[in-house]
């Protein structure tokens, strides 16, 4: 397995979650011990707070993950959005050490990215940075920047970039600097399974509406862009669009068969065996790749979900290897053991 979605706890912002005075952040409990405080979560030992690489690895071994793809997790992802004098030497920081891990590890780790997005000009000049780093094939930036093609204008400086580099732009739900998120107050009854599943999915189908029912890609051919989840609900929704459009505008080509031409990867995380099997449907089997999430939990889950889905052996192993592989052929030093012995 590939694991293109693979999320990643950095110590190296351990210092600045000391200094801040907003959840997340690190101080002392009642027994004097430092710890991790994050929204909705229970305070956290910093022993458990940050990735170790031995004991990913060692994870990695027993769960048959050849490669992961490294990104910031959520909860982490407030560095992005600090002004760009604190955000942007904690981007550095934190992709500088991705490399580290990249090369220490050959084969067996890629990373994507982490931006000072409160400028795009900071961002764009990091990205390019970056990009010339060991072990980087993209990076991850917040689904809210492509909920509509006027949002996603904002980001043509960053796929500027990409574009010249043929690297990856992995886009994960979450919001813009400044944008409120999320959405469901913490006090709503389910408020986890709003915000978590219902808003999540419902935001990354607009995001795909986006990339795949307009032109705004048009202008980025070298682009790959990957978006997780399944590319939130649209498995399921595309027969709707389908009526929708043969009953309101029949001279236009059906959005089903517009999204199956674009060129548009989504990941298969959290996802069961029919969900699955709708995607391959819809988009094909060789626009899927593995997701995890990064945890144990997750590996096991999208294993066993591609392990029962109802797809051909060759479908299989496009979405656990080779669509992944070929993503990150073209970036010298990142691809996956098996691969670059053959």
């Amino acid at each position: 397995m590939i694991d293109v979605h693979a999320h990643w706890r950095p110590a190296e912002v351990a210092d600045a979650l000391r200094a801040r005075e907003r959840e997340p952040r690190i101080l002392r409990n009642d027994d004097g011990q430092e710890v991790l405080k994050a929204p909705r979560m229970a305070p956290a030992p910093l022993s458990e707070a940050f990735d170790d690489v031995n004991f990913h690895i060692n994870r990695m071994d027993r769960q048959g993950v050849e490669t992961s793809v490294l990104s910031i997790v959520g909860g982490f992802c407030w560095i992005e959005s600090q002004p760009p004098e604190v955000s942007g030497p904690l981007c550095r920081r934190v992709n500088d050490r991705f490399s580290e891990i990249c090369q220490d590890h050959p084969g067996r780790f890629a990373a994507f990215a982490a931006l000072p997005l409160t400028d795009m000009q900071a961002a764009t000049t990091e990205l390019e940075r970056a990009l010339g780093l060991p072990g980087m094939i993209g990076v991850q930036v917040p689904g809210n920047l492509f909920l509509t093609r006027k949002d996603a204008e904002a980001a043509r400086p960053l796929l500027d970039v990409l574009n010249r580099h043929g690297a990856v732009l992995f886009i994960h739900h979450g919001p813009r600097p400044g944008d409120a998120f999320p959405k469901v107050a913490a006090e709503t009854d389910n408020s986890r399974r709003r915000n978590g599943t219902l808003d999540m999915q419902a935001s990354l189908s607009s995001v795909m509406v986006t990339l795949c029912l307009t032109d705004f890609l048009v202008d980025y051919p070298n682009v790959t862009p990957v978006v997780h989840n399944l590319g939130g609900n649209l498995p399921y929704e595309v027969d709707r669009m389908d009526h929708r459009s043969i009953l309101d505008t029949p001279e236009e080509e059906l959005p089903s068969s517009r999204i199956r031409k674009a060129k548009v990867y989504v990941d298969c995380n959290s996802f069961g065996p029919r969900a699955i099997e709708a995607a391959v449907a819809l988009y094909g089997a060789d626009r899927i790749v593995c997701g995890t999430d990064g945890s144990e939990f997750g590996v096991d889950w999208t294993r066993k979900a591609l392990t029962e889905a109802r797809i051909s052996e060759d479908e299989r192993q496009q979405i656990l290897t080779r669509n992944a592989a070929a993503m990150m052929a073209r970036f010298v030093g990142t691809a996956p053991r098996a691969m670059a012995a053959a």
